[in-house]
């Protein structure tokens, strides 16, 4: 990434608005146990105490501080995203890459394995996994990846054809760069941006995914996530919970899904030169 591409999207709004999320969420997990320093499952506390100087978002049904719970929920969440969005990343890039190299048999094969992946719907197999299975939650995120890599593969494939038939790219093979050594020498290089706009859309979906099964109740019921957070505080939406109880992960939630977006905005704005604005 050159110096003319930092430039522009340090000017774009929608890039500092993203990355200026991700600081703050960053923050939040890093700094966690230091603004709370409770353990997220020590129930040892007064059930449904409100919000006070001890315990700033008061305590759940379960006798646990809300805050460390939500430090702890947004950590899972994230490295559910994270692992699901460079997993479907990765096995994208491999396939797509793959068949734009290879060609003739092999990529038709892989391309009409991709079509068939883009129309099967990822959640409806997550949730029968999760209930039949009951896998981890990094099993599970890894499914999503496995689920979700077609559409990084078809649009990696079509800019690798590009790049693999570049005169550069021709005069390496006329002096003996094998398969491998195009790929990793001149394809994978070349198109990075694209590695950057698919995990940022990758983890846009591994993260509302992640916290639409924990609000189904389909993770483990111990494990901390946003998700099981506002399905829990739900229960208890007469007693006047959604300020300190249900808000919280639903504005976390947002924060995460609104960062990815602005970011995936932006970077196909400076990389897509049919979505740059004209002037």
């Amino acid at each position: 990434m050159d110096f003319e591409t930092l430039r522009k999207l340090s000017r774009d709004p929608w890039f500092g608005a993203g990355m200026a999320i991700l600081s703050v969420v960053a923050a939040l997990i890093l700094l966690g146990p230091v603004l709370s320093p409770y353990d997220p499952y020590d129930m040892g506390f007064r059930p449904l105490s409100p919000p006070s100087s001890g315990h700033w978002l008061g305590i759940n049904d379960g006798g646990m501080d809300i805050l460390s719970e939500l430090f702890m929920g947004l950590k899972n969440t994230v490295f559910f995203g994270l692992i699901a969005a460079s997993a479907g990343l990765t096995l994208g890039a491999l396939v797509g890459l793959s068949s734009a190299v290879a060609g003739g048999a092999l990529d038709r094969f892989l391309m009409r394995m991709a079509d068939i992946f883009l129309a099967v719907p990822p959640v409806m197999v997550l949730i029968l996994v999760a209930a039949f299975f009951r896998p981890s939650p990094r099993v599970l995120a890894l499914a999503l990846a496995f689920l979700g890599w077609a559409r990084s593969a078809k649009v990696i494939r079509a800019q690798a054809r590009v790049v693999n038939g570049a005169l550069h790219v021709k005069a390496a093979r006329r002096m003996g760069g094998g398969r491998v050594y195009v790929i990793a020498r001149h394809l994978m290089p070349e198109i990075f941006p694209l590695y950057v706009i698919g995990f940022a859309a990758q983890l846009r979906v591994a993260v509302f995914m992640e916290a639409s099964l924990s609000f189904l109740g389909l993770f483990d019921p111990s494990r901390k996530s946003l998700g099981i957070m506002i399905h829990y505080a739900l229960r208890y939406y007469y007693m006047d919970v959604w300020i300190h109880w249900l808000l919280p992960p639903v504005v976390c939630l947002t924060l995460l899904i609104m960062a990815s977006t602005f970011l995936a905005v932006s970077l196909e704005k400076v990389f897509d030169p049919r979505l740059k604005e004209t002037v």
